[in-house]
């Protein structure tokens, strides 16, 4: 069944290369359009287009899909173009006309803007949730290990006397300006899109107000046209807010990594999160934070490929949409994944205790060096010139660890600050 069938056949090359895998990724929508259909429904009883018995009627057979698509019973068979026309077809097998009346002041962009709307809305407030609760592992960590020297690095060279509290915290506050990104992204899909048609609205007297409160969003996006303009939109926002994220995570495993080597040896992890090489029995590899790395640097070239698809196309529908469909998709649902893995893995860390007095951090404390001469009185240019020559003629001699007792530095973490700005 196809909802644009007018009863001419079509080149079946022509059909499988347009149809492509819809069918699959319906899936993910399938609640979401039940879901709008039913509101639909409803607001066409509202107004006069369906009688109070064909919507009772209708809310019945959808609720029994639902029903369906929850015990794992419900399927986009090969004859169906779509999730669309599987419901559809379903309305009529079970209703007779009263089905044929669903798609009444409605077209099926209409009904893909409005479930990949209610999908975005609902996963990202999942995305939100997960980041805040790696957000707090983090903190925790923080706290169990403010007292554990790291040295910190610029330029991959030793520079200046860190803590694991620092570095654990410092990933924990970056990813709040993440989570403004995808609260921001869900007031833009926070917006119901529902009756703008095939982008220019209906002739039929449609409340949206209504559907827009029946759906649970937040507004209403009243210009048709826009609200047809927000495909494509919605997908950058989305896949662009979720690629902030797998830019932070991409970072953090990258230092995991870099941490567990031997020349590092900062950290480890227990052998069950670990794998082994086919050659080499002494291997411990970081391999899920590897592939979180490789698995976030392909998520934040999703984002790239929506503007690229969708940059210069003109205003209404174009087939074009239909392309963004399966990333945008395999971006949300790749991220909860990668979320859930990393809260799993960095809870069992183990922090190292690292020897400063290894002569490769010799020159740690040099800053602090220079900070005791300039509060001895001298200049911060003469002290910063003493110590330059004490190291360049290999006299210098490392003072004794420091505190740093400003806020948000290693002796100072502002992890209660971080918390309240976390919303945790």
């Amino acid at each position: 069944m196809k909802l644009w069938d007018k009863g001419i056949s079509i080149d079946k090359k022509i059909e499988n290369f347009t149809v492509g895998n819809d069918r699959e990724l319906d899936m993910h929508l399938a609640q979401y359009d039940l879901i709008a259909s039913e509101a639909h429904a409803k607001m066409l009883g509202k107004v006069g287009i369906l009688e109070e018995e064909e919507v009772k009627n209708t809310s019945s057979e959808l609720a029994k899909l639902r029903k369906q698509l929850e015990e794992g019973n419900f399927k986009i068979e090969k004859d169906f173009e779509d999730v669309h026309s599987k419901i559809e077809y379903e309305l009529t097998k079970a209703l007779g006309d009263t089905g044929k009346k669903i798609h009444t002041a409605r077209s099926r962009n209409d009904q893909v803007l409005v479930a990949m709307q209610l999908y975005f809305k609902e996963n990202i407030q999942q995305i939100i949730s997960k980041t805040k609760d790696l957000i707090d592992v983090l903190l925790k960590l923080a706290d169990e290990h403010k007292e554990k020297v790291l040295p910190g690095y610029t330029h991959l060279q030793v520079a200046m006397p860190s803590s694991f509290g620092l570095w654990f915290s410092a990933y924990a506050e970056i990813l709040i300006d993440d989570l403004y990104l995808l609260e921001a992204g869900l007031k833009v899909v926070d917006q119901n899109p529902l009756g703008s048609a095939a982008g220019y609205g209906s002739s039929f007297p449609i409340d949206r107000e209504f559907t827009t409160k029946e759906l649970g969003f937040s507004d209403l996006k009243y210009n048709v046209v826009a609200a047809q303009m927000s495909r494509g939109k919605c997908e950058r926002t989305v896949t662009s807010n979720i690629a902030s994220v797998s830019n932070t995570l991409s970072r953090f495993a990258m230092d995991i990594c870099l941490y567990m080597s031997q020349n590092f040896d900062f950290i480890g992890f227990p052998d069950e999160l670990t794998t082994g090489s086919s050659i080499m029995p002494h291997k411990k590899n970081p391999d899920v934070f590897e592939l979180i790395r490789g698995k976030c640097n392909k998520l934040q070239a999703i984002s790239n490929e929506m503007i690229l698809i969708t940059n210069n196309l003109p205003s209404g529908y174009h087939r074009d949409y239909q392309l963004i469909k399966e990333n945008s998709i395999y971006s949300v649902e790749n991220i909860k994944e990668i979320l859930d893995i990393f809260i799993h893995s960095i809870q069992q860390i183990r922090v190292k205790k690292i020897d400063l007095s290894d002569e490769k951090y010799k020159y740690l404390f040099t800053v602090d060096s220079i900070n005791d001469l300039v509060m001895q009185g001298k200049s911060f240019r003469d002290a910063y010139k003493e110590i330059g020559e004490q190291v360049q003629n290999n006299s210098y001699k490392p003072t004794a660890l420091k505190d740093h007792s400003h806020l948000g530095s290693k002796d100072n973490l502002a992890l209660d600050q971080i918390r309240k700005k976390a919303g945790i």
